[in-house]
This record gives structure tokens, C-alpha cells and sequence, in this order.
């Protein structure tokens, strides 16, 4: 690792952080930013400042390197060769395999399902699952916090096998309304799927809380989308109580195209195969074929070699950061954020408003403005957020919206980045409100 990072040792941030509090950042962010050569750059002759990490993060070098490593030197395809770069290549993969499931606090390696991402890996899960424990009738419990890729493969579940979908609904300020989940869940109860972490409102999910209580009331699946939370916070599936985590690598410093899905191994053994072909079968006859062996199962077709190499590099990346120090890193952001627009005439963000209960993303509007254009005044001032429904749009209809401009906050992001934010919000609302 580049970076040297200390822990803090101040008191912890659920204590303590409050909107307005001071909260220093454990991070050397000179040292942390060195290693993403894509800070280096300036827009219209503005330094860049990258606010969009919710929808997919920068990549340090040594992600980088460990990807141009493996193509220069050790390419070729998985398990059957015999040759010696085969060899390398599948000790690559398959090591990069059992990096990610111990730093996922994995019981076995083979609970670890490469996939494209975190939308394939929930696609999967309802599919699989679907087909395994979901029959008419049957419910399926989700939420109004969802991004598309944890509601939309439900839907097509239900419609396709007579289930039935119930919503929890969101409160005021942001969070999943646990006594209206109590009530949903029951003995008809077959999946309950719920995000770690809302893309669109940044909220933290007690995870484990709401294992207990789908457990007393049920013998669902319980499977969370991991997407938001496992490049903010430390994450042990164990500790969880989850069936299945899903998560991708492009947003915690990975490469695109890659993500993963732990499941307990006893449901990846029930469940039947996502797709058909290469890799992904025991025997084949001319009548039926067998299966292989769980994770291999689930993996059809020559897979993303590099992406995996890459993921483990990120996962070594962050690793070495700390995701607790990470975490502590965008309360700081968050709660400059949150100080700085709460001051800005109009503005209404959404979310909790304490730093703690969230992830750093901080969405907002300002009254008689767009989100579009907030973002494109913000752009010219060299600030990169997005703008949208970001693939959530049960989110945006709750609160009377149809879009929002969102601001999300990373490991190498910086205090001064924060408050440039809130300037430029307030250049912006004073050029299109006068």
C-alpha cells in the first residue's frame, strides 16, 4: 500500500455526530489522493472534484497495476488448461476468489459467486431462489427505498409465478419503517430483500435488526444489496444475518463489469443454475445434463479473469485504508455538507439528517430549480454529481419529487471539496434564481 492511514481514536461517530458538529477525518487525504492519477486534472481550467462516486468510483493505481499485470503476464483461460500461463491464470482467479470471501468473513470459499455486478447478482438470487421457494401466492417483501436492480427482478418473480410484492414505506426523514416491516412479514413471507445502504438518500440500514426480526416472524430468504455498503463500511456477512450480499466492484475502487455474490452454501446448493453452458456443468447427455460444484455453478462461460484480479486489488486497497476510517472519512464530508446547504436559501435535502445514520451521499433540491441544471452550473465549476431519479424512482415519488441532485462523497475526497460543494450550490441557486 501508498497510503499510511492511523485509526482514530476519538470517541465512536454514532456518539457524536450530529449536522454543524466538527468531526476530523482519520485520512492522510494527500496520501490517499496520490494514488488516483484521474484527480489530476482540471475542468474548463478548474480543479476537478469528483462527487458522483455513488454511481462509480475512481480507481487507485494499484488496481490499475495488478489489471496491466495480469494481461502482460499471466493470461489465458481458467481450470481445463494444462499449459503453464492456464495454471497462472487460474491460481490468479481462483485466489482472487478467497481474497474477497475473508475479507467478507465468508464460512467458505465457495459461498463467493463472481458475477457482472450487483444487478446480476440479485437477478440471480431471484431467479434462482424464485424457482426454488417462491410459488403463487407467496410474498415478497421489498421496500420503497429500493434501487431498479433489488426491485425490478421481484416484480418479474412475482408476475411470473403468482407472488405477491409488499412495499415498506419510508419515513420523514429517510428511513425504512421497521414497525411497517414487522407487519409485512409473516408465514407467507418467502424473500425479504432490502439495500445495506439507499443510493438515493445515503441512509444506513440496521442490518442485523431487521435480520432478528425477519427470523422471529418467518423462515424467509433475507438478501441484502450490498452496492452502497460494502465500499463504505466494513462488512461481515456473518454478523449481518443476511442469506445473500451482493455488491460491486466499480464502486469501491474495482474495475467495471465485475461483482460478487455471497450465499450461504446449503441455499447456493438448493438453488438451481442461472445459465447454461461452458464451465458451469458436471456431465452432459443427450437428455439432460449435471451440475458442477458450487461456486461453478452459477458461473457459465469464460469469466472476467482480470475483473477478478482487479477486485481482490481493491479490496487489498481498501483493506489497507481501513473501512472504518473510511466511514469516519465521509461523516466529515457529509457533515461539512449538511452545514454548508442547510444554509443555502430554498434547499431541501433528503435523508437523515444526522452524518451517522448515513453513507456520504447527500441529496438535495432547491425550490423553483432543476436537478439537471443544478448539475450543469456545478459542472462548470469543475464539480461532478448527478442528477436524476438515480434508478429510484419509488424514492423520489415518495417525497413529491421527480429528481434530485446528489452529491456522494469517497475515501479520496477532501474537506475543501465539501466546501466547494456548498459555494457552488449557492453560485448556482443565485444564477438561475437571481
Amino acid at each position: 500500500m501508498a497510503t499510511s492511514i492511523s485509526a482514530s481514536t476519538e470517541q465512536p461517530a454514532t456518539e457524536r455526530a450530529v449536522p454543524g458538529t466538527e468531526i476530523s477525518s482519520p485520512l492522510d487525504e494527500a496520501a490517499v489522493r496520490r494514488d488516483f492519477p484521474i484527480l489530476d486534472q482540471r475542468v474548463d481550467g478548474k480543479p476537478i472534484v469528483y462527487l458522483d462516486n455513488a454511481a462509480s468510483s475512481q480507481k487507485p493505481r494499484q488496481v490499475i497495476d495488478a489489471i496491466s499485470a495480469y494481461y502482460l503476464r499471466d493470461h489465458a483461460n481458467v481450470h481445463r488448461g494444462v499449459h503453464e500461463l492456464a495454471r497462472r491464470a487460474t491460481e490468479a482467479y481462483e485466489s482472487s476468489r478467497e481474497r474477497v470471501a475473508r475479507w467478507l468473513n465468508a464460512a467458505d470459499t465457495p459461498e463467493l459467486v463472481w458475477t457482472r455486478g450487483t444487478s446480476e447478482a440479485l437477478n440471480l438470487v431471484a431467479f434462482c431462489v424464485g424457482q426454488a421457494r417462491v410459488g403463487h401466492g407467496d410474498e415478497i417483501v421489498i421496500s420503497e427505498m429500493e434501487h431498479h436492480s433489488n426491485l425490478v427482478p421481484w416484480q418479474l418473480l412475482a408476475e411470473r409465478n403468482g407472488a405477491r410484492l409488499r412495499y415498506v414505506g419510508l419515513t420523514e426523514d429517510g428511513h425504512l419503517d421497521l414497525d411497517q416491516l414487522a407487519e409485512l412479514v409473516g408465514a407467507r413471507t418467502r424473500v425479504v430483500s432490502l439495500p445495506h445502504v439507499s443510493n438515493a438518500l445515503g441512509t444506513i440500514n440496521p442490518v442485523r435488526e431487521i435480520s432478528a426480526l425477519v427470523r422471529e416472524r418467518s423462515d424467509a430468504v433475507y438478501v441484502l444489496d450490498g452496492a452502497q455498503g460494502a465500499p463504505h463500511l466494513p462488512v461481515d456477512v456473518q454478523d449481518t444475518g443476511c442469506d445473500f450480499y451482493a455488491f460491486s466492484g466499480h464502486k469501491m475502487c474495482g474495475p467495471t463489469g465485475m461483482g460478487a455474490l455471497w450465499g450461504r452454501k446449503s441455499l447456493l446448493e438448493e438453488m438451481p443454475p442461472y445459465q447454461g453452458g461452458g464451465e458451469m456443468i458436471e456431465h452432459v447427455y443427450h437428455d439432460h445434463s449435471t451440475w458442477a460444484e458450487v461456486p461453478h455453478k452459477f458461473e457459465a462461460g469464460t469469466p472476467n479473469i482480470a475483473g477478478a484480479v482487479g477486485m481482490a486489488a481493491a479490496v487489498d486497497y481498501l483493506e489497507g485504508v481501513g473501512l472504518d476510517a473510511v466511514h469516519e472519512h465521509e461523516m466529515a464530508l457529509t457533515s461539512t455538507a449538511l452545514a454548508g446547504l442547510s444554509g443555502v436559501e430554498g434547499l431541501r435535502i433528503l435523508g437523515p439528517p444526522n452524518p451517522a445514520e448515513r453513507a456520504g451521499v447527500v441529496p438535495f433540491v432547491i425550490e423553483g430549480t432543476s436537478a439537471q441544471d443544478l448539475a450543469t452550473i456545478l459542472d462548470a465549476q469543475g464539480i461532478a454529481v448527478r442528477a436524476g431519479h438515480h434508478c429510484a424512482q419509488l424514492v423520489v415519488d415518495r417525497f413529491g419529487l421527480t429528481a434530485t441532485t446528489r452529491a456522494s462523497f469517497y475515501l479520496y475526497n477532501t474537506v475543501q471539496e465539501a466546501e466547494r460543494l456548498v459555494d457552488g450550490v449557492e453560485r448556482a441557486r443565485r444564477i438561475l434564481l437571481g
